[in-house]
């Protein structure tokens, strides 16, 4: 039997990076998945990737959803519930960046990305700790960065915002463990996106590799990994937690 047969799993933010690929690893262990993605430019892609979910024998629909807006999320989910039945698995990968010096970042800036990435990750694990708590089981997986562990000279808004999230994480997992819903963040360090694809070639990327012990670049695929471990019983006693998978960069 799959890890993850007979569950249901949310993917925020899943039409690219690391979300597909978290979306396609648990749809190939038995999952079904109810994903997002948030512009109109995404709905293509969005539409591809239900269609090779799909193709593993599971039930995969994408919606249109903002997951930094609590109403949509509310919506979001109810509308998974109808669906699936059931909402067993959350992944709050939602996330983006507006890096910039302290000195010359607006307060425009600062807030759409304290909304987006950890706003975000209220919202949704608001929402779906109601099914959960009915079924007494579940497992919410929250995307920090090793950079909210570390920080950055030019990321202080993300990097706060995915600090916050670990401290959520830790205390949604206090909260909720008498309940058997498990709650964990995973943190991953520089991984090929189109987040960071100007420093995955020629100096800069070798300036980065050159700082992790591993010496070079997580994949998706290796972000998807340990967020099929979390997702599944394999990690059964793991709660509050937060993995670095980072390649040694946080060492």
């Amino acid at each position: 039997m799959k890890l993850l047969e007979g569950k249901t799993a949310i993917v925020t933010g899943a039409a690219r990076g690391i979300g597909e690929a978290v979306a396609i690893k648990l749809a190939e262990q038995g999952a079904n998945i109810a994903f997002t993605y948030v512009s109109d430019s995404s709905a293509e892609k969005a539409k591809a990737l239900e269609e090779k979910l799909n193709g593993y024998g599971i039930r995969a629909v994408s919606y249109k959803s903002n997951a930094g807006d609590y109403a949509a999320c509310e919506s979001f989910v109810n509308d998974v519930l109808k669906e699936f039945g059931q909402i067993d698995i959350c992944v709050n990968n939602a996330g983006i960046s507006k890096d910039n010096l302290l000195l010359r970042m607006t307060p425009e800036q600062w807030n759409e990305v304290i909304q987006v990435n950890l706003g975000s990750v209220f919202n949704m694990t608001k929402q779906v700790i109601k099914p959960m708590m009915k079924a007494k089981s579940g497992s919410i997986i929250n995307m920090s960065s090793v950079i909210g562990e570390m920080g950055n000279a030019g990321q202080s808004s993300y990097a706060a915002s995915k600090a916050g999230v670990i401290g959520f994480t830790k205390s949604v997992a206090k909260e909720l463990g008498s309940r058997n819903i498990r709650c964990n963040a995973i943190a991953p360090g520089f991984v090929e996106t189109d987040m960071t694809s100007y420093l995955q070639d020629g100096a800069a990327a070798d300036k980065y590799k050159a700082g992790i012990p591993l010496g070079r670049f997580a994949t998706p695929e290796d972000i998807a990994n340990v967020t099929l471990f979390l997702s599944s019983d394999l990690s059964s006693y793991v709660t509050g937690q937060v993995i670095s998978a980072c390649g040694g960069l946080n060492i």
